[in-house]
């Protein structure tokens, strides 16, 4: 398996752990939010890291990491990443996956082998916005719907997260997430950040006093809301 990105180390990627991050290329989504352009619209297939080349730092680094972050992208598409997450597994690492849900069938899969150990999985935008918002079709969302089921449902830590953009969400619409996801133990507003790699420009973060409003609202709802990116 190929990397298109690899970060060796992050103390935020994975909570309350040290971890390096994978970044694997391709998504069926077009999110015009997505801070990783690069990975989606415009993928450099000259240049990548090599299975083997994260491996052998893996082992390096036993004693030193806690965990192994995947992302993307979106990582579910690569077909080959079980076999791969097995390698890690085996290295004694920890796994946390980050998905936006579309494959519903291989998330249970990776979690019924015991494959993963985190999953943090974007949740767009509310429903009734989704298949605009992600510029994705009527069967991703129903996949992404099958996916929150999964979660609530599995003995697995996880979490929900929605990247707020001021041109794309609001308050009302944080509310119905917080409905739609009603059962999950924590959910994170991720204020929008420019990183410069967009998939569409012209976009912009919200205020505090809208972020923290936003908050409350879910905060009715989700046990543990927490805002990020501020």
């Amino acid at each position: 398996m190929q990397f298109s990105g690899f970060q060796k180390l992050t103390l935020l990627d994975y909570p309350e752990k040290t971890a390096c991050t994978l970044f694997t290329a391709g998504c069926n989504f077009r999110c015009p939010f997505c801070h990783n352009a690069s990975l989606v619209t415009h993928i450099d297939n000259t240049n990548f890291y090599s299975e083997e080349e994260i491996l052998t730092y893996l082992k390096k680094r036993k004693g030193l990491l806690d965990g192994v972050c995947i992302t993307g992208g979106e990582p579910l598409m690569h077909k080959e990443l079980p076999e791969f997450i097995k390698k890690v597994k085996d290295l004694d690492y920890l796994v946390k996956l980050d998905t936006n849900g579309s494959y519903p069938d291989r998330l249970a899969a990776l979690i019924d082998s015991k494959l993963i150990d985190y999953v943090a999985m974007d949740i767009k935008n509310a429903q009734e916005k989704y298949i605009l918002t992600a510029e994705c079709s009527k069967e991703d969302l129903q996949n992404v719907e099958k996916s929150i089921e999964i979660l609530k449902q599995h003995k697995i830590d996880f979490e929900f997260r929605t990247t707020v953009v001021k041109e794309y969400h609001t308050v009302e619409d944080i509310k119905k997430i917080a409905e739609w996801i009603k059962g999950a133990d924590k959910y994170f507003l991720q204020n929008f950040i420019d990183s410069g790699d967009l998939i569409k420009n012209n976009l912009s973060a919200l205020n505090r006093e809208t972020l923290d409003l936003m908050r409350l609202t879910a905060q009715d709802i989700i046990p543990k809301v927490e805002i990020r990116g501020i």
